[in-house]
């Protein structure tokens, strides 16, 4: 089986960038992290960076199950608590999304709102539910899954790296030929739409063209001073 991925970050209409990726991609392997720090808690990309490696190198070494990807974001947990003690760094938090792939299991994690989609037997669908208050409201009726993107509560994450308690989610498929996977931030997902992304891809050949054609639409949406934006994109085929 080979894996292809395409990464992409960038900082937006803001001073810097708060996000981290990390992605590797071979025949029967491949390791994908994205983590959003939180803009407003200080040193979001200190908190990202630690969590995108602590992440990473695991699942790297690790080939981890769903149980052990929850581990991994424990650990990220810890080592940025530990590096709060630093002055300056006190509130830093950041959100992650993961992912692991390999011939047999392809497993995620995540925490916080940096989402994973997963296309697989010809449809797309979320994998991952944001830990959002927004949706929450959506989950609980009272707002329609548009309403997310653009709720007043969007913002307010239920859950992030920084703090106690650590309850990142995980789950775990089997993956085939033809299977793809987008991670992102928020800064993507708010202006790319779930069937402009299965559009997108089904027009694409490689990760990179599915990313640019998606990142051509967030382009033409993006308002002055938007958040930074990231995403990976993950092809699954046959080896050659």
């Amino acid at each position: 089986m080979d894996i292809s991925a395409f990464c992409y970050t960038n900082q937006g209409g803001r001073e810097h960038n708060e996000d981290s990726v990390r992605c590797c991609a071979g025949e029967n392997r491949g390791a994908f992290v994205l983590a959003d720090g939180l803009g407003g808690h200080g040193c979001g990309e200190v908190a990202s960076a630690l969590a995108a490696d602590v992440i990473y190198d695991g699942v790297m070494s690790q080939e981890p199950d769903a149980e052990g990807m929850c581990r991994l974001f424990q650990q990220a947990n810890a080592a940025i608590m530990a590096q709060q003690k630093v002055p300056g760094q006190e509130d830093m938090k950041t959100t992650a999304v993961a992912l692991s792939l390999s011939a047999d299991r392809a497993v995620w994690g995540h925490i916080g709102d940096s989402r994973l989609y997963r296309f697989s037997g010809g449809a797309l669908t979320q994998a991952t539910r944001d830990h959002s208050v927004s949706y929450m409201k959506y989950l609980g009726g009272e707002i329609t899954r548009m309403d997310v993107y653009h709720d007043d509560d969007r913002p307010r994450l239920l859950r992030a790296l920084g703090r106690e308690p650590c309850r990142p989610e995980a789950a775990a498929c089997v993956p085939a030929p033809g299977d793809a996977f987008l991670l992102c931030s928020d800064g993507f997902w708010e202006y790319v739409y779930e069937e402009e992304i299965l559009a997108d891809l089904l027009k694409a050949e490689t990760p990179e063209q599915w990313a640019k054609l998606m990142l051509l639409r967030h382009i033409r949406r993006t308002p002055p001073g938007n958040d930074n934006f990231s995403l990976i994109t993950v092809f699954v085929e046959e080896s050659l």
